[in-house]
């Protein structure tokens, strides 16, 4: 499924935001307080732009119907407040879709294993820690079998084994995910391509080479970046200094 964001305006926050995913991962990295969230909010509906549309293939999203089953959100805001068991949260990612209970179960089994909960699908989501809520809730999300899904920092809170099963994970699903990240090195490793936000606007866009170069990391993040190839994979990591060069 194509997302297609075209001028893109939120008031004081981003403006002229043009991006587009389709069957990829896409990151949009940036320092804080660029618009990052502001712009998946945009993708899924919880903000309506000021100006600019929002497009899942070629429809307008805030008139499109049932957009919950295509479209997955895993937000910095996403809470449960109730006591539910664990395969309880995971098992509200059917609800936009036709139930059907065996098969419903077996989703849900299927999206625990796949993130590695399993083992607390019977503990009450309000026990756990935030690393083991934070993979609960892409569980949930897994389990919306979406086409589209919209990460908004997904590895907040995970331990870095579960940062990169997560990831990878993600990339696995043949998808097209949009996703926002702070660590520039994951960025790097998984996504296709990046769009950076500086200040409300998109300052470059392209694959991980083109884009993290130090004069680009110099100016919006004001650090000092050396880029190194990865010995297994040859993507381009990132090692900083607080200073900036001159």
């Amino acid at each position: 499924m194509r997302v297609e964001l075209t001028g893109v305006t939120v008031q004081n926050i981003v403006e002229d935001i043009t991006l587009h995913a389709s069957n990829e991962v896409v990151g949009i990295v940036g320092p804080n307080g660029s618009g990052k969230s502001t712009t998946l909010r945009c993708v899924y509906r919880a903000l309506k732009p000021d100006a600019g549309t929002v497009l899942l293939d070629g429809e307008n999203v805030h008139k499109r119907q049932n957009i919950a089953g295509v479209l997955a959100a895993l937000t910095q805001e996403s809470q449960v407040e109730f006591d539910f068991t664990v395969a309880e949260v995971v098992e509200m990612g059917r609800l936009p879709h036709d139930r059907n209970p065996a098969h419903d179960s077996r989703v849900v089994s299927d999206a625990l294993a796949t993130v590695d909960v399993s083992h607390l699908a019977n503990r009450s989501f309000l026990s756990l820690s935030g690393g083991e809520r934070q993979r609960v809730l892409i569980a949930r999300a897994v389990a919306q079998q979406p086409r589209v899904l919209v990460l908004d920092e997904p590895t907040n809170h995970l331990d870095i084994r579960h940062q990169l099963d997560v990831l990878s994970l993600a990339r696995g699903l043949g998808v097209t995910i949009i996703t926002v990240l702070h660590d520039l090195n994951l960025a790097a490793s998984y996504c296709d391509r990046l769009y950076v936000l500086d200040e409300g606007r998109i300052v470059a866009h392209g694959t991980p080479a083109e884009v993290l170069v130090p004069e680009l990391i110099a100016k919006v993040f004001h650090v000092t970046a050396h880029v190194v190839a990865h010995p297994t994979t040859g993507v381009p990591q990132l090692l900083f200094d607080q200073e900036v060069t001159p």
